[in-house]
């Protein structure tokens, strides 16, 4: 094994260790997807950039999203409100039934 190679897989492992795990998929996680990567024989710089860059979020900051597309003027809290529902049921913390009986938020 070479030693470019080497510092790959290195820097691919670095990367899958640092990826968070993700509550509503135990069974599929992309951290194990990548730590699997990190031992592939044909594992190539572009790939460890492009992982790299997801992990800082380079794509995010690259192709931002306009305040009109986040805040639609039918709905404009949906995307925070969809984004709350995610952390509490992340934690565990469901609607109580009578929010879900008068369909209040």
């Amino acid at each position: 094994m070479s030693a470019a190679s080497s510092a790959l897989r290195q820097q691919m492992q670095r990367i899958a260790a640092k990826w968070p795990e993700d509550p509503f998929r135990p069974n599929m996680q992309l951290k194990t997807f990548l730590g699997s990567l990190a031992e592939h024989p044909n594992l190539t710089p572009a790939s460890v950039r492009t992982a790299r860059a997801l992990e800082r979020d380079e794509f995010k900051s690259k192709y931002a999203l306009s305040e009109k597309i986040l805040q639609p003027a039918s709905f404009p809290n949906y995307y925070t409100r969809l984004v709350e529902a995610f952390d509490k049921s992340a934690k565990g913390i469901g609607r109580p039934w009578w929010k879900i009986f008068f369909n209040v938020w």
